[in-house]
């Protein structure tokens, strides 16, 4: 019966076959089956189990001739499961995988620049992605951007030897790049990114990450001052903009993206010291598309440096982004580590004012000690409300709690270290088919069977 299907349909069949396992034993029913899987075969994923790494590779390439994404990842790795993938394992990758357009490497700890070079021949390549390859430099980097003048995605995350930065230059000329990600790469500062040039006007999503313990101190001298404030930025194009640990100075920096994005949907600032409320307030203004904002906010106890000149965010502009951003759906507001932030923020009015103003679908409030039993009662109005995270929001007691049966949308709920609820605050959730999911972590004073029918599906984790 099978010999009697043309191949379009037994295509469609195994397209549907999402798990890697099922479609490896589905491959085995049969030759047809397995020749057809072999030629539709789009993505593989390897690591540890891949031994001896170059030859079985050769074997996976014959085999999936038509490969256009492959990650290889070697987490958790030991000397005892056999070399991992090298230079040349890239190089037999390169040659026999010809439409290859996206590729993943992870703890690869073997692979050096001589490798991605020969990435560099790979015509189709787009995205490429690298996670802990310590042995990467920056004259690696630059030989493949060099090279592949197609690149539309580069992620670079804990490459620790990427010390050079001409690569950032010569990437801005090819005005291709579209999502670029730079984590916790020691040797590339904020000031850096100012060389991307005319490549601006193309990212649409930005995420840098600076090593909070491992801070390079770079030397800005007045001409790279100056380029910030001169330069003109073109970050019209950008959708997602995620900022991790960034020294946020007016009129230098990234604090220059702040109300250039006009298409922004969805930001990210986790400890970014200097934002101010005129930033907040400058992008509210300018990025009226946004659907999602992030704040976690750092405290004086974070950084000593605000004891003495505090860089304060406060409800103004909370009321700016509830004014100018009709859309926004999601929010989330965080506090760092600290028995309680020292200076004025977002208080319960404020967080309120923004609900009340803007169609939220998903609330999460980390270390916010100003939102007490008062600021639930009043989520009862919250028409749009579908998932409430609440971590360590120490204000909010059983009573609080309680108002969840009333609130009209409300399907997921996610409790972290609350003290002040109890099993008998869920009470009147159980039995009642109100919510889809129920997660608790951490909270002492809610025990597993407390928590058992106040959902359909219950989470639950005493640590």
């Amino acid at each position: 019966m099978m010999d009697n299907l043309p191949d379009h349909v037994i295509w469609e069949i195994l397209s549907r076959i999402k798990k890697t396992t099922d479609r490896n034993s589905a491959s085995l029913l049969c030759k047809r089956l397995h020749q057809l899987d072999n030629e539709q075969r789009r993505s593989l994923r390897v690591g540890c189990g891949l031994d001896p790494a170059n030859e079985a590779l050769i074997s996976l390439c014959n085999r999936f001739p038509n490969l256009t994404k492959v990650e290889i990842i070697y987490s958790g790795w030991m000397s005892k499961l056999g070399r991992q993938l090298d230079d040349q394992g890239l190089q037999i990758l390169s040659r026999s995988s010809p439409f290859l357009t996206d590729l993943t490497l992870s703890y690869c700890t073997f692979i050096t620049d001589l490798g991605l070079s020969y990435l560099a021949s790979c015509p189709n390549l787009s995205a490429l992605k690298l996670h802990f390859t310590p042995r990467i430099t920056g004259c690696g980097i630059l030989s493949l951007v060099v090279g592949l003048k197609n690149l539309i995605v580069l992620h670079l995350n804990r490459c620790l030897n990427i010390s050079s930065v001409e690569w950032i230059e010569y990437l801005g000329k090819l005005e291709t790049l579209e999502d670029l990600s730079i984590k916790n790469c020691r040797a590339i500062g904020e000031g850096d990114l100012i060389k991307l040039g005319p490549t601006w006007r193309k990212i649409k999503r930005l995420q840098f990450e600076v090593d909070a313990n491992f801070r390079y101190m770079k030397v800005y001298d007045r001409t790279a001052v100056d380029r910030w404030q001169t330069q003109w930025v073109p970050c019209e194009e950008m959708i997602e903009l995620s900022l991790v640990s960034c020294i946020m100075i007016p009129g230098r920096g990234l604090s220059c993206l702040l109300g250039k994005c006009k298409n922004l949907e969805r930001i990210h600032l986790n400890m970014c010291v200097g934002v101010r409320d005129c930033d907040i307030i400058g992008l509210a203004h300018k990025s009226r598309n946004l659907k999602s904002i992030s704040l976690r906010v750092p405290s004086d106890f974070s950084f000593p440096l605000l004891v003495n000149n505090p860089l304060r965010l406060t409800d103004d502009s909370l009321k700016e982004v509830a004014q100018y951003c009709p859309g926004l759906e999601s929010v989330k507001i965080s506090f760092s580590d600290g028995e309680f932030p020292s200076f004025p923020s977002f208080t319960q009015s404020g967080i309120l004012n923004l609900i009340e103003k803007c169609p939220i679908r998903e609330l999460s409030l980390d270390h916010v000690f100003s939102f007490n039993d008062f600021g639930m009662e009043s989520l009862c109005s919250a028409k749009h409300l579908e998932t409430l995270e609440l971590v360590r929001c120490q204000e909010i007691s059983d009573e609080g709690i309680q108002f969840v049966g009333q609130f009209p949308c409300l399907r997921v709920l996610r409790l972290s270290k609350c003290l002040g609820v109890s099993d008998e605050g869920l009470q009147p959730l159980v039995g009642s088919d109100k919510l889809e999911i129920l997660d608790v972590e951490g909270c002492p004073q809610i025990s597993e069977r407390g928590a058992q029918g106040a959902a359909r599906t219950v989470l639950f984790f005493l640590f």
